[in-house]
């Protein structure tokens, strides 16, 4: 059976709610559509593989010059994409006249969303109906192997309408069998299309089980690590990451959850990976990390970052911007002014439980150089950094300036992932 071509993806019922206006590329519409994207940045380009069509709220567009967002158009043509989506009406009043122009020079498909519909239920019912022709057209006698694994995946980190019986017999049929007592914690990779990296780390976790595919923006997994196993597994499957993952990559680690509690929380650590993968992907890191190494994070460890942007970044900015000014408002000012790094000091030694030990040594400074900067926060402040009372605000305040503040694609643009927060 053929792909599922961008006129059928047009013709599902969300996408139909969106009411998408065809402006250029009339003639791709029988193009096969092999994935569905979506994201704020215009730097999008370089992590499609071909045949993906892009969602975007068009907010990456607002403030670039007509060159660059040329240019963003002659880059999604080049790398295959079948089509671009665009949100019009919110971040993007209208659409560019230079976006439509490139558009139709490429013969690239451009379409003008005109009324707000999530992204997320989109992206689930395209990609779950991609999913779903390519299964259909195997033949019944062949065996399960990765597409249907990958198809699992998806449906548990999409929250797919599924039941505990379903899942288990899905996962034995994939080779997944966690046992009593087990915990499951979900991962996803950035940086590589080889789902072998998975396997690479759990090999030393000893008796671990493993459930994972390749997508087009990265890999997923859910991990099984037996319940007797000491010792934290979310700290175990992090270091397994850390001493087996090649430079490059980026890897979010969900948090733990039991066997025994039910498909919907197995949906949860991956659906918590895969958020935490585009913070991790979009936002600063709090500290500085290793530049020859991976970046290996967990869902606990950007737990604030994830509340602050619960319903998206542009959402919230306003908000975060105003907490941000409160709090820091003196700091600002004076980094405005001056060459300093003091809201980044502050925030790391907030993180660091007030060490100046560890403070000074993640920032790579002496501690005399890390008193006076401490020094001159808390005479610019007027405030004692130390006092408990204020360490949830100083420190939200500091994690929410890095949100507001963050460059596009801080590590590198983050592919299209399954949004629950």
């Amino acid at each position: 059976m053929p792909a599922l071509t961008l006129r059928e993806i047009l013709a599902l019922d969300p996408v139909r709610a969106a009411e998408p206006e065809l402006l250029a590329g009339g003639t791709g519409l029988d193009r096969p559509v092999r994935w569905v994207h979506s994201s704020e940045v215009y730097e999008g380009a370089n992590f499609l593989d071909g045949g993906e069509l892009l969602l975007t709220n068009g907010f990456g567009l607002t403030d670039v010059d007509e060159t660059i967002r040329r240019r963003y158009v002659r880059e999604l043509a080049a790398r295959g994409a079948t089509g671009l989506a665009v949100e019009v009406g919110r971040s993007l009043p209208v659409m560019p006249a230079e976006v439509v122009d490139e558009a139709r020079r490429r013969e690239l498909p451009l379409l003008a969303l005109h009324r707000v519909v999530p992204f997320v239920r989109i992206t689930e019912a395209a990609n779950r109906a991609i999913v779903a022709r390519g299964l259909s057209g195997r033949s019944v006698v062949r065996p399960w192997g990765d597409d249907h694994t990958a198809a699992l995946l998806a449906d548990l980190a999409d929250r797919a309408a599924l039941n505990q019986p379903e899942v288990e017999a899905r996962a034995a049929l994939a080779g997944f069998h966690p046992g009593p007592g087990a915990r499951l914690i979900g991962v996803s990779l950035h940086g590589t299309r080889d789902a072998s990296a998975v396997d690479r780390a759990v090999r030393p976790l000893g008796g671990a089980g493993v459930l994972r595919a390749a997508f087009p923006g990265d890999v997923l997994a859910l991990l099984s690590l037996p319940g007797a196993r000491p010792g934290d597994p979310v700290k175990a499957v992090q270091d397994a990451f850390r001493t087996t993952a090649a430079a490059g990559l980026t890897v979010a680690v969900g948090h733990a959850v039991a066997q025994g509690d039910g498909w919907l929380r197995w949906s949860d650590t991956l659906r918590a990976a895969r958020t935490t993968l585009e913070l991790a992907l979009t936002v600063p890191a709090a500290e500085p990390g290793a530049p020859d190494g991976p970046l290996v994070t967990s869902s606990r460890a950007l737990a604030l970052e994830r509340e602050l942007t619960r319903g998206g970044v542009d959402a919230n900015r306003d908000r975060l911007a105003a907490l941000v000014q409160h709090a820091l408002g003196p700091l600002l000012a004076w980094e405005a002014a001056h060459p300093s790094d003091l809201v980044r000091t502050l925030e790391v030694h907030l993180r660091n439980g007030c060490s100046p030990t560890r403070t000074a040594a993640l920032l790579h400074i002496g501690r005399q150089s890390l008193y006076q900067r401490l020094e001159r926060i808390e005479s610019l402040l007027g405030l004692d950094i130390d006092d408990p009372d204020l360490l949830g605000e100083l420190l939200t305040a500091t994690c929410a300036y890095r949100v507001v503040q963050r460059p596009m694609g801080a590590r590198g643009t983050a592919p299209h992932l399954v949004r629950t927060a």
